[in-house]
């Protein structure tokens, strides 16, 4: 393994921290985040023309730049630094993926070009609170019980007929395929207001024969009504997603099981959010150490006092680890939940403190430090909690299968 960074990963890196420094102030992130697309669209166009940042990881055949999951997880680091309200993550890391790997040749080619070039924006819809637990990453997924098992609830497919030929890849198969409708509603989608094209997780089958299925909607599709959420961290906007009788195409064949593509894109993301999430705890940091430097009591900086040192010094080796966590994650993602988990630690720990060290100031809402804060716990309900990442990734690995020599009651210990 060469842990080393290429010169083009440099560059890139270098490339967008400094368009992120210009346009992402802590004033020009809140203003972003309130705006009706929850982000800064000539922004993302740009990111999107100059770095072809939504297709990093898209096959060149398809538009994109054809880099691997690594180099996204790079170019969410600084990102996470600027805390971008931006489509990225939604669409790059969730989205894409599953399109990739489930898609039919003529989804791929009819949804990945607009995708990676930034003209579309995707958003995954999964029924209840349950998003870390269908991209197994608190739990296994394949029961797909997180979908609401085929009961009431969640969100509920079935056929409709045959779609005619030549129609749209999305709310028809231009081969015949059956069409489907959606009914239900999904309360929390990240960007699910705004997206373009949504991948709706639903139950089909009926309660005997329950399986859960993936399908593409379109954003004006009839039925489908989307309303934005107000949530605890504005940059990462959510939406109510609410599917009356929706027109739908099956993303993929017909028989194929998207559990484990899924879960395969659970763990690239949860790299992807490792790395983002240091990003994040990396810039509280150095806020945190510049403002102890500059502030004075009792006639010197506070950063000069032995206990505000060993506090940032301890912070300091906790971002450190959590990096090469990350870092090893987008090399191997199936360590992601471990190094996500070490990252959101690492990122709530630095949060709370730089709120304690601003003193007053970082108590109100005219600081950028109660973002970083709301980042830190809004990640930590959305993709975790940290103790579960932990526990699921130690129960995959077998760490607490008893041995064929361990008593009863060793065995109720563990």
């Amino acid at each position: 393994m060469d842990a080393a960074f290429t010169a083009e990963q440099d560059e890139m890196r270098r490339t967008l921290r400094e368009i992120l420094g210009k346009r992402c102030g802590p004033d020009e992130v809140k203003a972003a985040a309130r705006t009706d697309t929850g982000h800064d669209r000539e922004l993302w166009q740009r990111l999107a023309r100059e770095l072809g940042l939504p297709g990093v990881a898209v096959a060149e055949e398809y538009g994109g730049v054809g880099c691997t999951p690594a180099d996204l997880a790079l170019a969410c680091e600084e990102t996470g630094r600027a805390l971008l309200p931006s489509p990225l993550l939604a669409t790059a890391a969730l989205a894409v993926p599953l399109i990739a790997a489930l898609g039919t040749a003529a989804q791929r080619a009819a949804l990945l070009p607009p995708l990676a070039a930034g003209e579309w924006t995707a958003a995954l819809a999964v029924p209840g609170p349950a998003l870390a637990t269908a991209l197994g990453l608190t739990g296994e997924n394949a029961p797909g019980d997180w979908a609401g098992g085929g009961r009431a609830g969640g969100v509920q497919a079935r056929a409709a007929g045959s779609g005619s030929a030549g129609s749209d890849p999305v709310g028809g198969d231009p081969a015949g395929a059956p069409a489907w409708r959606l009914y239900g509603e999904v309360a929390q989608v990240l960007d699910g207001h705004s997206a373009d094209l949504l991948l709706v997780a639903a139950h089909t089958g009926g309660f005997a024969r329950s399986r859960t299925l993936l399908f593409l909607v379109r954003a004006d599709a009839p039925g489908l009504v989307r309303t934005r959420q107000p949530t605890l961290d504005e940059t990462r906007p959510q939406g109510r997603v609410q599917l009356r009788d929706v027109p739908a195409e099956l993303l993929g064949a017909e028989g194929a099981d998207p559990l484990p593509a899924l879960a395969a894109t659970g763990r690239t993301a949860a790299a992807v959010l490792a790395a983002e999430a240091v990003g994040a705890a990396d810039w509280a940091l150095a806020r945190t150490v510049e403002h102890v430097c500059r502030r004075e009591q009792f006639g010197r900086a506070i950063g000069s006092f032995q206990a505000v040192k060993h506090r940032l010094a301890d912070l300091y080796v906790q971002i450190q680890a959590a990096r090469s966590a990350a870092y090893y994650a987008a090399w191997d993602p199936d360590q992601g939940a471990l190094a996500l988990a070490q990252a959101l630690e690492a990122l709530r720990a630095t949060a709370g403190e730089a709120v304690q060290l601003h003193g007053g100031i970082g108590f109100t809402w005219e600081h950028d430090a109660h973002l970083y804060f709301k980042r830190a716990a809004a990640d930590d309900l959305l993709f975790g909690p940290v103790h579960r990442l932990r526990a699921h990734a130690a129960q995959r690995s077998g760490l607490f299968t008893p041995t064929s020599g361990t008593t009863g009651n060793e065995k109720a210990a563990v």
